[in-house]
């Protein structure tokens, strides 16, 4: 009798631990293919965000994937473009919700006699030329009451440096925030 509830037990607990380890075999399966669910949704999203008409240097779209959730950041000067990105990202498939957090910036002409005076001062500049290049260019010039943010992303500290300080130089600049990040992006 002994022996028979020993051998059950011990079946038992071998069926507990095969399941167990099936269990965790599907759940890094499940966490793998979520991961490669959200690499894609995020690939598709960053392509639906460049390929919007209306995106120029002088907006700032940036994006968050959580799970099946997108959430939409950064600054725009219209409502046409927050609307369109939003849009856009909604019918990617296995997006369930876009959670859209993209300021509209005010209109200003002071604003935007600044931002084409910041861009002709940072892209006339030799070395900084060729970031004025492509259909997407990596330098994104956003003002806000006279408060320029660069954001995007350059090869080198030194044209970090360059740009932050050409934008400086522009009459009716307030502040410049330099948010460019060193090194290639998406």
């Amino acid at each position: 009798m002994k022996k028979a509830c020993f051998r059950s037990a011990a079946i038992a607990f071998c069926f507990a631990i095969a399941v167990m380890g099936a269990q965790s075999a599907a759940g890094s399966q499940s966490s793998a293919g979520n991961q490669r669910m959200q690499e894609r949704i995020s690939r598709e999203v960053y392509h639906e965000l460049v390929m919007l008409p209306q995106l120029s240097i002088f907006d700032n779209i940036a994006y968050k994937v959580d799970g099946n959730t997108v959430t939409l950041m950064g600054q725009v000067r219209n409502a046409v473009l927050r609307g369109d990105a939003e849009r856009s990202v909604k019918k990617i498939e296995g997006v369930e919700k876009v959670n859209n957090q993209i300021e509209i910036l005010p209109p200003s002409p002071n604003d935007d006699r600044i931002r084409r005076q910041v861009a002709r001062a940072i892209f006339n500049d030799d070395r900084l030329f060729p970031y004025s290049m492509g259909s997407v260019p990596p330098i994104h010039i956003v003002v806000k009451g006279g408060h320029v943010t660069l954001v995007g992303s350059v090869n080198s500290q030194g044209d970090k440096n360059e740009a932050g300080i050409r934008a400086n130089s522009v009459p009716g600049v307030f502040s410049v925030q330099n948010n460019l990040r060193v090194g290639s992006s998406q």
